[in-house]
């Protein structure tokens, strides 16, 4: 199943499709080839799939900015292909693996891997760490997420269907005033919000000092994107200014 070029061609990205990072992910699993692929898209970044060193190669034909690559494929394996990889130029390559002794992250990182990452792994971990290897490289163009959903700190709000995505997989359905206020912070994370902007966005009106309609619909939104709702570090309040979407510059 080719995971990434139908979705990819139904999304219409917000950044020029030649200056997003391109990401080849290499694994003969289906499923996490697919998993990554899609994730990865919806932050953003174009992907291309292979599920041997055979289609490796053929891939590597065309423009790439980082490979993620399994050790474990059939027929010549993740190690080599690495080592092939590293001989022929400074292409940036992650691997992945169920193997998770130290002496075998050591032997990719020797050989010249840029980073090494133990399945099973959290998808919003990958993204950091696909992000610190094209950093390190250069590779410095941030994608944005496309035009039918916002991404940030490993979570995805569909703006079609008012769905938010955690990066385990949860789904949970927003109601409109909740939905409309988290696209508002979520489309300009790090900039504080006034309660006057957010009721303007969620319900059409001003603020008046004693409608709590807007800090209700931050609780909410709290329960479902903070691991403590008391201690927030997502969604912060501004005291006597309003809301804002903190984002680390890894999380955004």
């Amino acid at each position: 199943m080719d995971c990434c070029s139908e979705k990819e061609r139904a999304r219409a990205p917000v950044v020029d499709e030649d200056v997003r990072p391109r990401i080849l992910v290499v694994d003969d699993d289906d499923e996490i080839r697919e998993l990554v692929c899609d994730y990865l898209n919806d932050m953003g970044y174009r992907t291309r799939p292979a599920a041997n060193g055979r289609e490796m190669w053929s891939q590597l034909e065309h423009p790439t900015d980082l490979v993620i690559l399994d050790v474990m494929l059939p027929g010549e394996d993740g190690l080599s292909l690495c080592r092939g990889v590293r001989s022929q130029g400074d292409l940036p390559v992650v691997m992945i693996s169920a193997r998770g002794a130290s002496t075998e992250r050591i032997i990719g990182l020797e050989i010249g891997a840029d980073d090494y990452l133990c399945k099973p792994f959290e998808p919003r971990e990958l993204l950091a760490r696909v992000r610190a290897v094209l950093r390190r490289g250069g590779r410095t163009i941030e994608p944005q997420a496309n035009q039918h959903a916002l991404g940030f700190a490993g979570w995805r709000l569909d703006l079609r269907t008012r769905r938010l995505f955690s990066a385990n997989g949860e789904t949970f359905d927003l109601s409109r005033s909740d939905f409309m206020i988290l696209r508002a912070l979520g489309e300009k994370p790090n900039r504080i919000f006034s309660r006057d902007e957010l009721s303007r966005s969620a319900f059409g009106r001003d603020h008046h000092p004693a409608d709590r309609s807007v800090d209700v619909c931050v609780s909410r939104l709290r329960q479902y994107l903070e691991d403590n709702a008391r201690n927030p570090r997502l969604i912060r309040t501004i005291r006597n200014e309003g809301y804002l979407l903190e984002l680390a510059p890894d999380a955004a």
